[in-house]
């Protein structure tokens, strides 16, 4: 950039007037920035409107898969036994006495000091050891007993241990008892364990002298029908979880009954009715967001009235994206209007729920009403998909548009930055020039002036 002297000689204020002529150049670039700004908010606009339509979307394509509408509340008449429904429940309801919980073995060795030095091989054995790969060998030999306890909780045989201080012998030694639990409850998770010493004799470890089983492996029974000679049924579960006792219900049994207990399965109209709000909750939200950001607002200046447009005022795609959703969710289903069962489009250009309506819809013809919510969930899932898509949708490509966009906008905003500093640089310079041009005719005025000083008066006569 040039060296500017600003009016030493001319006494023009040059920098002031530069600034001034550059806002004058600049005007272009304010109007790029500008167009840069405004198509950034546009851009975040329709981000947030992709966000709120992909999930609609999401809850809509869920409400719409088969089955999703199909909610049943399962009731226990016993705080002991827990239950849950699941879709493939149906009404209706069962009688059952809990005989036994499920529980895991845990067996306790014979009182030992440290692990017996000639013990090489530890067996474990699940399920008595019937199946081949149920049986876990650990090498022994030469460990400890710490040493024993650590290498069986990390073999994965299915069987954790812990040493338990046990008081001390005679002379005073501290004693142990190793404790072993299977992971898993059940007959599937019972266990023995079988000791190898170096003399290559085998030693039932749980059976010896001073061991004892603390708890034995049992799975949880249930019995229908108990007392009725031919038709009494006993069900058997590792865990105290039955998946199967009643198809599609999940029933959790704590402690044996005392008393019958009565599982009760229920359509579950409360959830149903839920779905279908919180559906219409999520296109009213999408709706109310378009319309804020359409409106038109008006303010008075001076006198003027001026109207100011929303957002996305007369953007016909964004419009386009409304209508189409719109549609989807209160179009005919099967020739009926979804305003029978309680979902209506408003004055106001928008969608409500009627929970009375739905229910006494629901009441009345439950498969109906299922059917027109699922068939309005696929409608608005597919619209949204169309709009949402991470790839193909309308309002992405729209993003990725105005993305563009602002790239080229700004790459011109930058151009301008260089032809400004370019243009400043040359008007500095200019006016630097013009100042040292008049102050070597200054200087050049001031030599003549001195000159013609020295010469004689006009007209004088020497004498």
């Amino acid at each position: 950039m040039a060296f500017a002297i600003d009016g030493l000689i001319s006494g023009i204020d040059t920098t002031t007037m530069i600034d001034q002529l550059m806002q004058l150049e600049s005007r272009p670039q304010l109007l790029l920035k500008s167009k840069v700004s405004s198509t950034q908010s546009l851009m975040s606009a329709l981000q947030q409107l992709n966000t709120r339509v992909s999930t609609l979307g999401s809850l809509a394509e869920k409400s719409s898969k088969p089955g999703a509408l199909n909610l049943f509340k399962a009731t226990s008449s016993s705080d002991k036994v827990s239950v849950k429904a699941g879709e493939a429940a149906a009404s209706g309801a069962i009688q059952f006495d809990v005989k036994q919980i499920a529980q895991a073995q845990v067996s306790v060795s014979a009182l030992m000091s440290e692990w017996p030095e000639t013990a090489n091989m530890l067996t474990i054995a699940l399920r008595d050891g019937q199946v081949d790969e149920s049986r876990v060998e650990i090498n022994t030999s030469g460990k400890s007993l710490d040493e024993v306890v650590a290498a069986i909780n990390s073999s994965g045989a299915g069987v954790s241990a812990m040493k338990v201080a046990a008081g001390a012998d005679a002379g005073g030694k501290q004693q142990y008892r190793v404790q072993f639990s299977a992971t898993d409850t059940g007959s599937d998770g019972a266990f023995k364990i079988h000791q190898t010493m170096q003399e290559g004799t085998s030693v039932d470890l749980l059976s010896a002298d001073g061991a004892f089983e603390f708890r034995k492996a049992q799975d949880a029974q249930v019995v229908l029908w108990k007392g009725i000679t031919d038709a009494e049924e006993m069900i058997t579960s590792s865990s105290n979880t039955f998946k199967n006792l009643v198809p599609g219900v999940e029933v959790i049994v704590s402690a044996v009954s005392t008393e019958p207990v009565t599982v009760t399965i229920n359509r579950d109209n409360a959830g149903i009715a839920k779905k279908a709000s919180d559906l219409v909750d999520g296109l009213a939200s999408l709706f109310s967001y378009i319309s804020t950001n359409s409106s038109v607002s008006t303010s008075t200046s001076t006198g003027t009235t001026v109207a100011k447009g929303g957002i996305f005022t007369s953007d016909s795609s964004v419009r386009d994206i409304e209508q189409r959703i719109m549609r989807a969710a209160t179009g005919p289903v099967e020739g009926r209007s979804p305003s029978e069962i309680g979902i209506s489009i408003t004055k106001d250009g928008t969608v409500e729920f009627d929970a009375e309506k739905f229910a006494a819809a629901l009441e009345e013809n439950p498969a109906w009403a299922e059917k027109v919510v699922q068939e309005i969930s696929s409608r608005v899932a597919t619209a949204a998909k169309a709009a949402s898509d991470p790839y193909e949708g309308a309002i992405t490509l729209r993003i990725q548009s105005q993305q563009s966009e602002v790239k080229a906008l700004n790459t011109q905003v930058d151009e301008w930055d260089r032809r400004l500093e370019m243009r400043r640089s040359t008007l500095s310079a200019t006016w630097s020039n013009l100042e040292v041009t008049l102050q070597k005719l200054q200087s050049q005025g001031d030599w003549l002036s001195s000159q013609l000083a020295t010469l004689p008066a006009w007209g004088s006569s020497k004498k």
